[in-house]
């Protein structure tokens, strides 16, 4: 084989069609955008327009609202961690983090942290330090021998004296704050 001899596979370059050469290519005249109107121009941004008809995005109903803010956990079922631990992948003497979930392979990235979720049956007595897990799993895991400290989410000073002087605002206006306050 020599340098001059090599080449692609057949087929794997396609060849580009130049557009509007004249009539000889077969792509002339119009190029290929068809007659005149606002699509024949360049910059065209029409996306969900339907002709000045309602567009299908505007007819459907809205449905549900999702928060920016939500907290999106990695969940572990029971059962998973089960199988970390007669796999070896998991040390039942030791405690179980996010890091060792992440070692073991049960989880794959950081999001907002772990949820234990209550599906399959735990033999091993683990201690684990998570975000969150179901009363079944908490029962679970306490069941087995093993125990769950839950780590704290983090509020900043900042927000928590926002979130009272709304509070005080509401009960100052007569809001639901100010109801729970007379009934308690």
């Amino acid at each position: 084989m020599r340098l001059n001899e090599i080449k692609d596979n057949a087929g794997s370059r396609k060849t580009r069609i130049r557009i509007g050469r004249g009539i000889g290519s077969g792509m002339g005249k119009t190029g290929g955008r068809g007659g005149k109107g606002q699509t024949a121009r360049s910059g065209v941004a029409i996306g969900g327009f339907e002709g000045g008809q309602m567009p299908l995005h505007r007819r459907l109903p809205k449905r549900g609202f999702r928060s920016r803010s939500r907290d999106d956990f990695n969940e572990v079922t029971l059962g998973r961690l089960q199988a970390a631990v007669d796999a070896g992948q998991l040390d039942a003497g030791k405690p179980v983090d996010v890091a060792a979930l992440k070692s073991a392979g049960l989880v794959r990235r950081d999001l907002s942290g772990v949820r234990v979720l209550g599906g399959g049956e735990l033999k091993a007595a683990l201690k684990l330090t998570i975000n969150h897990a179901t009363a079944s799993a908490r029962a679970a895991i306490e069941q087995a021998g093993g125990s769950i400290s839950l780590i704290e989410k983090k509020v900043l000073q900042a927000d928590e004296d926002k979130r009272a002087k709304r509070a005080a605002k509401r009960v100052k206006a007569g809001g639901p704050a100010k109801k729970k306050a007379e009934d308690e």
